[in-house]
């Protein structure tokens, strides 16, 4: 397990975190750039060796508690590393959609759903059926993931 000291160092090493100091000793590094209202990346991370992760937002990632955090304890470098950096990506703008462009996401039983960017909506097709549609990108990959399906 990785001390206090070498998380906090792994931390600081990403430019674009910013250290806050909260209650009992513990650490929050925050994204400020964030183009959510979340902006916590890492979160109480304490001598103990406990710290949390925000991964709610990854694509494939791993396994999180119900307000999307994961707990990196006993996490290595690497480890840690890397799920840092993909919190911070997966909170960062994506780049814009233009009217008309699509995505193919596959799910169970090589199912094929399209989602398409239209008149500032993102629509969700099986084949030429509509099967839902929602007002952000990160709102229609949620229900795609729930549903067991992953970007092609």
């Amino acid at each position: 397990m990785l001390s206090f000291e070498e998380k906090q160092a792994i931390m600081e090493s990403f430019p674009e975190l910013e250290r806050k100091d909260v209650s009992m000793g513990r650490v929050n590094y925050h994204y400020e750039q964030s183009a959510y209202e979340k902006t916590n990346v890492g979160f109480h991370f304490h001598r103990n060796g406990n710290g949390i992760i925000f991964g709610g937002l990854i694509e494939d990632g791993p396994e999180t508690d119900d307000k999307g955090y994961v707990n990196i304890r006993d996490y290595s470098e690497e480890q840690l590393r890397s799920i840092v950096a993909q919190s911070i990506r997966s909170l960062t703008v994506e780049a814009p959609f233009s009217e008309g462009q699509e995505e193919t996401w596959v799910g169970p039983d090589e199912a094929k759903l399209i989602v398409k960017f239209e008149d500032d909506m993102w629509y969700i097709f099986s084949g030429m059926n509509l099967e839902a549609a929602f007002e952000t990108h990160v709102e229609a990959k949620g229900y795609l993931k729930e549903e067991g399906f992953k970007r092609q």
